[in-house]
């Protein structure tokens, strides 16, 4: 297990606004499976603060917006939730400078990768939610995603749909997605897949599977065009 020391603890204390109980729950929230041989990384955590993270988001909608119907909320909820939404608010108090991993993966950059940051913020949500109880986990959630909650509507179009009605607004062929490469266990692989515009640089993301990979090259290819930030 990663052991936090007494100086990241403040320092991480400080940029989530919550002390941790029981610190091994902090540790393994943000420690990434490249660090360590045995159980003890984000990745429980992440199937458990997926739920909570729902929750919060959902009642959050529910008692805010009374007029919307159950599809306008179901919207809502998948941008608020989705991979991209979770690592954008990890983004705000730096949360790839905390990520845990192998030394050939930080290298690599790893820690910059928006599904794992995803990933990890999920795990932050449930062991925030272990530790402190419910409330705990609403004020984390409620302070982290306040950007993103107070402008929904940019947000409720899957970055793939957003790129391919901005091209065809401007008579561009529609976005082609094609596979760079696959590398990783057959159980586990890592795809690179690039998005090619007519005229412009081709934007590459990197994922667990091709479709959430296509999903991070359109988010890229937005923001790096300034199209969508």
């Amino acid at each position: 297990m990663t052991r936090i020391s007494p100086t990241q603890l403040e320092e991480i204390s400080a940029r989530i606004g919550y002390r941790f109980k029981d610190e091994r729950l902090l540790a393994r929230a943000l420690t990434h499976a490249s660090t360590i041989k045995h159980k003890g990384d984000y990745q429980r955590l992440e199937y458990l603060g997926d739920r909570v993270l729902g929750l919060v988001i959902a009642e959050h909608l529910f008692r805010s917006n009374p007029e919307q119907s159950e599809g306008e909320l179901s919207a809502a909820l998948s941008a608020l939730v989705r991979g991209e939404a979770c690592a954008l608010a990890g983004d705000s108090f730096g949360l790839s400078e905390l990520v845990f991993l192998g030394s050939s993966e930080k290298a690599k950059g790893m820690n910059l990768n928006r599904t794992v940051l995803g990933d990890v913020m999920e795990a932050l949500v449930a062991a925030i939610y272990l530790d402190g109880g419910l409330d705990a986990a609403r004020d984390f959630v409620l302070r982290m995603w306040a950007p993103q909650l107070a402008h929904p509507a940019r947000l409720t179009k899957d970055a793939k749909t957003f790129l391919q009605e901005w091209a065809l607004g401007r008579a561009l062929p529609i976005p082609a997605y094609r596979i760079v490469s696959r590398e990783g266990p057959e159980h586990e692989p890592v795809f690179v897949v690039a998005v090619d515009i007519k005229g412009k640089e081709p934007a590459e993301g990197t994922a667990k599977s091709k479709r959430a990979a296509e999903q991070e090259a359109a988010d890229l290819f937005l923001k790096r065009e300034g199209i969508r930030p």
